[in-house]
């Protein structure tokens, strides 16, 4: 197993949100690396338990691991000076989708809080709502969806690093918090779509 920071990181967030019985949607965790700029990505979606392949509501997190973050932490781990922290790029982007109606926005942000629990010393802060609307290929089909990103970055102090425990008590409360927020989302009184049957 890669033993990296970044990696300690992903499992921690991963484990949060297991503990909240969040249900990961299907091959959409990908690991990424840019060969040109040397960045790591790591994408995946959780969901509420038992709505299936394509759930009305859904959360898709992005965590991202700069080169120069990698620099930082490199130089610490040879025992060089600790300068400006390394940090992890975040995004949490929740999504209301397979709606049959244009979502109503004052209906949706009032569930929404300006900013998440503190990751570390820091919170991630709400973006403005994106409507969406995506037609079937005949344009006889039309369904739209609404979401709403929350960004920021979790900086990596040296006690961080010399104790990787601390990542999971710091991801701990996003576990709970994501699970509150799609259950608030899904209450929302939305016209949807039928849902889509399961292919076996």
């Amino acid at each position: 197993m890669l033993d990296h920071v970044f990696t300690d990181a992903i499992g921690a967030l991963r484990d949060a949100l297991e503990k909240a019985l969040l249900e990961r949607q299907a091959f959409e965790e990908r690991f990424q690396a840019d060969v040109l700029l040397g960045d790591l990505t790591w994408e995946t979606s959780y969901s509420l338990p038992g709505e299936g392949v394509a759930p009305q509501v859904r959360c898709d997190i992005t965590l991202e691991w700069l080169t120069w973050s990698q620099t930082a932490y490199r130089s610490w781990y040879i025992e060089e000076e600790f300068g400006e922290p390394p940090r992890i790029e975040i995004e949490v982007l929740l999504r209301i989708q397979r709606l049959a109606q244009p979502a109503d926005v004052e209906l949706v942000l009032p569930a929404l809080p300006p900013e998440s629990p503190p990751i570390g010393a820091e919170s991630l802060r709400r973006s403005g709502p994106r409507l969406e609307v995506i037609y079937s290929e005949d344009l006889g089909e039309v369904e739209h969806a609404i979401e709403v990103s929350y960004e920021g970055a979790y900086e990596l102090e040296e006690s961080t690093l010399s104790d990787g425990s601390v990542l999971d008590d710091h991801f701990s409360a996003m576990g709970g918090w994501i699970s509150a927020t799609l259950v608030r989302l899904g209450d929302i009184r939305l016209e949807f779509l039928p849902p889509i049957e399961d292919e076996d």
